[in-house]
């Protein structure tokens, strides 16, 4: 039987070797293995693009490259020879021949064929109980939403190919939103409110992808309707009513996980004992600082431009449109043993757990040393990326140093409950619901301006895992907007308000580019951070976004060639390329 199909790639439809016959597998046992393999493929670097021949981090399922990168808030980093096909993405020149792309197509359609035959297989199964074929069908159709709204967001037209089609040379003429949708919605109907195992996505998972589905769509009545009932009942697989943690830190520490915020999580795990890094997160394994106590590799640098959007006025809010006017002094080429004093400027604590900068802490590693751990400097800047590392204290039992980079138990959160209030904030101010909007916006600002989600000193600085003291790192100064402040802002600034926040709470987690592209103003912001950016440093100089072209990426080449026949492909490039 075969088992793992994938739309375009022809060694996939050929007879695997060695494989179990239906009649072998048709049973509650064989169908939950499949359907185990089907949430495997989430984790694409792995599981996915491994088997579709590709590399980690080209279809890494935190989109650090097609999100962040190509959002102007993260330099590709490192040197422009090393990994040259992540440069014309930043800069908005990739053809369709760039071969991340293709990488990250293939992952999503072998995750797509993985739920395909799950479902296949379900319907032949004779011995599993009504119940557990609406859960398992549920699951899979979750699984298959999330595979197709990734493969939508980057390519929009693409092939729908579900359970029912035997030919896989379909073209990408007809929307899939209905059909995202439609899985989405069997999902939240027919999902259990918790599981068993904490990695499985139960109703609300489903409900809030949902939701997020109707936002991309502008359905912001339907959006809105969805939320409130994910914010009013919505639980955590694990049955923890959904809330924000105290600690913002908190979403991302391996010791912390599948807490109150994680809404779905890629379950991710270090030394499992099989002597292998391939279940740890290896997406990352380029984005820590080089010349470190990580060996690898200086990938993944924020942008000048993301640390001054931390930038705070005196009553603690932020520069919505001139955070560039004063930039935050940092140490672009002051090497690491010459005199720096970090920028005494009020900003907002989120700055320091999101981008590590010259004399403030690194977690527990000590004082960021600044040049001596970034690659070249003078090509990517001055900053290194804070989110995805483990701590020092816990590297024994979170890292995994099996492989020539490491991996991390940190598990890849796709949706947490910040985004859900900011998603919710923007489906209300579209719908002139103002208040309502700011009340969602200051809950999440309301735990940024909480004492313990300042980084402070350390007590010990030659000692670093020994803790932190009680001196504040830097000048953090960050509050919630005063009551009214939406209203007289008007809806127009208001929604410039939310989006503001979206960047600074989920910066380097993989949203930007595709926020700019649904809002309409990528041409704007991202023409914007080129001429800002590109003044400063090198790497992103030449980059134009262009409106109608450039909101989507190109069809792989690869893929049209593969379904053409008689010289026709069955697939259309996206328009302009």
């Amino acid at each position: 039987m075969q088992l793992l199909t994938s739309c375009g790639d022809d060694f996939l439809e050929k007879p695997a070797l060695g494989a179990l016959s239906e009649d072998i597998i048709a049973n509650q046992a064989g169908v939950e293995k499949l359907l185990i393999g089907a949430y495997a493929a989430l984790d694409a670097q792995g599981n996915g693009s491994a088997i579709a021949g590709g590399g980690q981090w080209e279809a890494a399922p935190t989109n650090w490259i097609y999100g962040s990168v190509a959002g102007g808030e993260a330099h590709k980093g490192s040197d422009g020879a090393d990994q040259p096909a992540i440069n014309s993405i930043a800069t908005f020149t990739a053809d369709p021949s760039n071969g991340f792309l293709n990488t990250k197509w293939r992952a999503m359609y072998e995750g797509i064929s993985r739920t395909n035959a799950t479902l296949k297989l379900l319907g032949k199964a004779e011995d599993i109980i009504d119940a557990d074929k609406k859960r398992i069908e549920a699951e899979a159709r979750f699984l298959r939403a999330h595979y197709y709204f990734e493969l939508k967001k980057m390519f929009n037209m693409v092939p729908w190919i579900d359970e029912t089609v035997t030919d896989y040379n379909q073209p990408n003429n007809v929307d899939i939103w209905p059909k995202i949708e439609a899985d989405l919605q069997f999902a939240m109907d027919n999902l259990p409110n918790t599981q068993a195992q904490v990695g499985r996505a139960n109703k609300w998972a489903a409900a809030a992808y949902l939701g997020k589905a109707y936002l991309y769509q502008k359905k912001y009545g339907e959006a809105k309707g969805i939320f409130d009932q994910v914010i009013t009942s919505g639980v955590t697989a694990n049955g923890l009513k959904y809330g924000l943690v105290d600690k913002f830190k908190d979403n991302f520490d391996a010791a912390n996980e599948n807490n109150q915020e994680s809404v779905f999580a890629i379950q991710m795990v270090a030394n499992d004992g099989t002597g292998t890094i391939a279940n740890a997160n290896q997406g990352e394994m380029l984005n820590y600082p080089y010349n470190s106590p990580f060996r690898c590799c200086g990938f993944f640098q924020p942008t000048i431009d993301l640390a001054n959007s931390y930038r705070t006025n005196a009553q603690g809010l932020p520069y919505l449109d001139n955070y560039n006017a004063t930039p935050l002094k940092h140490d672009q080429g002051i090497a690491s043993n010459e005199a720096f004093t970090p920028d005494t400027q009020p900003v907002d604590p989120r700055l320091d757990w999101t981008v590590g900068r010259r004399g403030i802490p690194f977690l527990d590693w000590g004082a960021h040393p600044g040049q001596t751990w970034i690659r070249l400097q003078s090509y990517a800047g001055p900053y290194s990326s804070k989110k995805h590392i483990y701590w020092q204290a816990t590297a024994d039992k979170f890292s995994d140093q099996s492989s020539w980079a490491p991996g991390s138990a940190i598990n890849v959160v796709l949706i947490r409950y910040a985004d859900v209030l900011l998603m919710a904030a923007e489906a209300e101010a579209q719908l002139g619901n103002l208040s309502q909007a700011q009340s969602y916006v200051n809950m999440v600002r309301a735990r940024a301006a909480k004492p313990e989600n300042r980084v402070y000193q350390y007590t010990n600085p030659s000692n670093p895992t020994a803790g932190f003291s009680s001196t504040p790192a830097a000048n953090y100064n960050v509050a919630p907007y005063p009551d009214g402040y939406f209203a007289g802002l008007g809806k127009e600034q208001a929604l410039e308000a939310i989006y503001f926040e979206r960047k600074i709470e989920l910066a380097l987690e993989g949203h930007r580019f595709f926020d700019l592209v649904r809002w309409g103003k990528a041409a704007e912001e991202l023409n914007s951070f080129f001429s800002y950016e590109g003044s400063l440093l090198p790497d992103v100089r030449g980059g134009n976004f262009i409106p109608g072209k450039h909101d989507y990426f190109p069809i792989p080449q690869r893929q049209i060639d593969l379904q053409t026949s008689g010289g026709v492909s069955s697939l259309t490039q996206n328009p302009g390329y």
